[in-house]
């Protein structure tokens, strides 16, 4: 039996590692696809900590390919190639990682997962108390996961590739754009409230420009053109959960644009300006200084902040005036309804799409199913007219 090899210094040596002349190590080994590859590494300590990394992702592909890992092992790979999302992106990434780890069906093997497995399963959340919106969210990052495995052929079928709506009922609260009745009301009880009336400004603002909240967040006083009368939108800012801030460009490509200020909005902005308070140190963030909304801890409002003062306003109002409901409001909400504002008003599609900084029309198109009736029937009217009489005319050519 011939002797084992050995380095330098006496230490026994594994299979498919050597020491080399100029005394570097390395190991040999055949990969998944079946070629010879070698690594190297100054001692011995360091080439075998690269040995169990490729040990473990070699093990790892065989298993994939086999379909033999698992739900969490799935997602974690699918998500370890999502490189660039946005932060509330993998926030989202997070907390549906944390769910499915709690979850019996996240130990399953791929392979075995039939689309009767998926369906019992979220119908299992459903009957848990989750709502149908946490029920898609957890959708709309495993479907995309199982449906890698299935277009580099590790299982023959996805899935979850069905209708949600057929296994969980949507429960969720729907959004719904503020009349012009329901937005005075609520917007005289948060001028005249002496606890919200701060707010009242702000609330001018998201419902005159239909702002994201998060770019109404990220303005700085170099957005707003008080001569020329329009506010630049570039960019929102996002405050982690840890406190750190920091700045994202605007959701998509086309949310770069210019707001028109109307005469409230104005007047509202130049009041939250001579009102914001100033700070012995300038607050800057990945370069942008300025911040017009600045909290009570002296740094710049962040989403929270403002969805926190929307929701506690509804609730008092909802206690003090319980025989005149308003419907569910949120910062959303406001920017639905002022783009439903701008739709009944006979804007067109594409001038409200670059307003809204959609980056797809169908988006903005969405938002003509809230226009009004007393529309629908004025513009039905006139189409009639200009008809008739343009009949009229060519029958009086005619005649």
């Amino acid at each position: 039996m011939s002797d084992k090899r050995k380095d330098n210094k006496g230490r026994v040596l594994k299979t498919g590692e050597s020491q080399r002349k100029d005394l570097i190590y390395q190991y040999r080994y055949t990969d998944i696809r079946g070629k010879r590859q070698t690594i190297y590494a100054a001692d011995l300590k360091e080439l075998r900590e690269k040995e169990k990394e490729i040990q473990r992702q070699t093990y790892d592909g065989i298993d994939y390919a086999a379909g033999k890992i698992t739900v969490i092992q799935l997602l974690e790979k699918y998500i370890s190639m999502k490189q660039g999302v946005r932060y509330h992106t993998k926030a989202s990434y997070i907390v549906v990682m944390n769910l499915i780890e709690k979850e019996d069906f996240g130990y399953m093997k791929i392979h075995n997962v039939k689309m009767s497995d998926a369906k019992l399963w979220f119908m299992k959340l459903h009957n848990d108390g989750r709502g149908y919106s946490t029920v898609a969210n957890v959708r709309s990052v495993i479907k995309p996961a199982f449906q890698m495995a299935y277009n580099e052929e590790v299982i023959r079928r996805n899935p979850f590739d069905f209708r949600l709506t057929n296994v969980v009922p949507n429960d969720s609260q729907k959004r719904v754009a503020l009349t012009a009745e329901q937005q005075k009301i609520w917007m005289d009880f948060i001028r005249n409230d002496r606890t919200f009336s701060k707010y009242y400004d702000e609330f001018v603002v998201l419902l005159g420009t239909g702002m994201r909240v998060g770019e109404f967040c990220g303005l700085t006083k170099s957005d707003l053109d008080f001569e020329n009368r329009k506010i630049r939108v570039d960019h929102q800012l996002v405050r982690k959960n840890n406190g750190e801030y920091f700045i994202e460009k605007t959701k998509t490509a086309c949310g770069s644009h210019f707001i028109p200020m109307t005469t409230d909005v104005y007047h509202s902005l130049q009041k939250i300006i001579a009102r914001s308070k100033r700070l012995k140190t300038e607050i800057v963030i990945d370069g942008y200084s300025g911040f017009i909304l600045i909290n009570r801890d002296n740094k710049p409002k962040a989403i929270t902040n403002i969805g926190n003062a929307v929701r506690n306003s509804l609730i008092k109002y909802r206690k003090e005036n319980p025989d005149n409901p308003l419907p569910h409001i949120t910062p959303h909400v406001l920017r639905h309804t002022f783009c439903t504002n701008m739709a009944n008003a006979g804007m067109d599609i594409k001038t409200l799409q670059y307003l809204m900084g959609h980056s797809d029309v169908s988006v903005t198109l969405n938002i003509y199913t809230h226009a009004s009736y007393e529309l629908t029937a004025k513009q039905m009217a006139k189409i009639v007219y200009f008809k008739e009489f343009d009949l009229q005319k060519k029958q009086r050519k005619s005649g």
